[in-house]
């Protein structure tokens, strides 16, 4: 991971962060603008999935990604934290 922070800096930093829950209706640009809006001024977000979405997580997350162009820094059960530097 080439990351200039460490990934525990990264944790503790999450612990302020803002937190999107994704719910069943999963994303949409709405929700990609805001997470885009959160790393741009946070540099770090926190995405909670619902459990009736929880085995599809993966393929949202991979879209989150691709569209935000973060990194993914920890996944545990349904919560998610990505991480993109300030430009």
């Amino acid at each position: 991971m080439s990351l200039t922070l460490s990934k525990k800096e990264i944790m503790n930093r999450a612990l302020q962060a803002m937190t999107i829950n994704i719910g069943k209706a999963g994303i949409n640009d709405n929700v990609i603008e805001e997470i885009k809006r959160q790393l741009k001024s946070k540099e770090v977000v926190k995405l909670r999935f619902a459990k009736n979405i929880a085995n599809e997580k993966e393929s949202y997350l991979d879209g989150i990604i691709k569209d935000t162009r973060s990194k993914l820094v920890d996944l545990r059960g349904n919560v998610a934290i990505i991480y993109k530097k300030k430009p």
